[in-house]
């Protein structure tokens, strides 16, 4: 028998949430069989088996946040002519390495997972726990004496552990995946970055009906990058460096039920309206499917948050370090101007642009402010 633990998905990312099992309890798998797929911080990753043979047990459920090292398979390794091994012999091996098996693996000792002190008496409740699942409880303050292990011969896993917190706090609900994320990115954020914002109106009245509003905002957002590249930019403050890059790679924000994700449009001023459309739509029914890759979430070099979409007319967005800036769209509205001494009606797009004050000047930010306005108002986007 092998077990299989959680792997080290790279990018020092701790934890996944299970999204989904591609295998039951008594399957046959292959090597290399995708078996389950797993959301991390960065993206929707698929996870091989690392042997060939029999699903025996499974531990956690989908939805359930889980730590490297935790225990997710148990399989009956197949029987090889190789491998010199017979139907009846079994082994107690952890691999811990995704695709290939590595030649080094680990034995497991449910002993070292002893919680509490080493010999008990019969009055004395013993405790195993894996050691990710310790960690767990630790943090959330929950007591191990009060839960009962579901894994090999009652050893406590993750899965018990976040079980208990519903148990305990009815309604109380830990947060997963792009929402888990978001506190760790917007925490970062309001420590380290000192933002200003500063609002503005584009008025819409030479645009016509059938305008894609997400289209024009983003071949305003790449124009104005041009102009005043201070914007795309990132910044270090422990090196005091800043890249100001010549390529505009667009974040956008996309809301989904999931959590928030902002897919990147790299290289965007090489596409035309049409083309944007089409990224949208295949990433956004990405999103929807959580079939999001790790590299279509990197390297933005400026993000774009259309909320207006939803609701809302001026915000603070936040900026996403190591960017400096991020433009924020609200909802188009209706409003009276004076032209000529008369009334006249426009509809007005309110934008909210957020600057890192310590990577770009505040007439940096103006002028670029300025540009993308400019160009949000002409009659066509170019």
């Amino acid at each position: 028998m092998k077990s299989f633990l959680l792997p080290d998905l790279g990018e020092g990312l701790a934890e996944s949430e299970i999204v989904e099992w591609h295998v039951d309890v008594g399957d046959d798998v292959e090597l290399d069989q995708v078996i389950l797929t797993v959301e991390t911080a960065k993206a929707v990753v698929e996870v091989p088996a690392p042997y060939s043979g029999k699903i025996v047990k499974r531990y956690g459920a989908e939805g359930d946040v889980i730590s490297i090292g935790s225990l997710l398979i148990e399989i009956e390794e197949a029987v090889t002519e190789t491998n010199g091994l017979s139907s009846s012999s079994t082994t107690n091996d952890a691999a811990t390495v995704v695709g290939n098996v590595s030649n080094h693996t680990h034995h497991i000792e449910v002993d070292d997972f002893w919680v509490g002190p080493a010999h008990h008496t019969s009055n004395e409740q013993s405790i195993t726990a894996m050691p990710s699942a310790r960690l767990l409880a630790k943090k959330l303050g929950i007591d191990l004496l009060q839960i009962k292990g579901s894994g090999q011969d009652g050893v406590i896993i993750d899965s018990d552990v976040y079980e208990q917190i519903g148990k305990q706090a009815p309604g109380t609900e830990v947060l997963k995946g792009a929402r888990r994320t978001m506190v760790g990115t917007m925490s970062e954020s309001h420590h380290s970055v000192a933002s200003v914002t500063i609002t503005e109106e584009a008025l819409l009245d030479s645009w016509a009906d059938t305008e894609d509003i997400s289209g024009r905002l983003i071949k305003a957002v790449v124009y104005a990058c041009q102009e005043e590249p201070a914007l795309n930019a990132w910044f270090d403050a422990e090196t005091m460096t800043r890249c100001v890059h010549s390529k505009v790679n667009i974040g956008i924000a996309v809301d989904s039920s999931h959590g928030l994700y902002v897919p990147v449009l790299r290289d965007a001023d090489e596409y035309d309206q049409q083309g944007i459309r089409q990224w949208l739509n295949q990433t956004v029914e990405g999103i929807r499917a959580r079939r999001i890759g790790r590299e279509q979430l990197q390297h933005a070099t400026i993000t774009l948050s259309n909320f207006g979409a939803i609701a809302g007319i001026f915000a603070t967005p936040v900026v996403t370090p190591p960017q400096v800036a991020i433009v924020g769209a609200g909802r188009i509205i209706e409003k009276v101007i004076l032209r000529k001494g008369q009334a006249v009606g426009v509809k007005a797009l309110p934008l909210s642009i957020t600057f890192d004050h310590r990577a770009c000047t505040g007439g940096e930010a103006a002028r670029f402010v300025k540009v993308l306005v400019e160009h949000l108002q002409r009659a066509f986007a170019n």
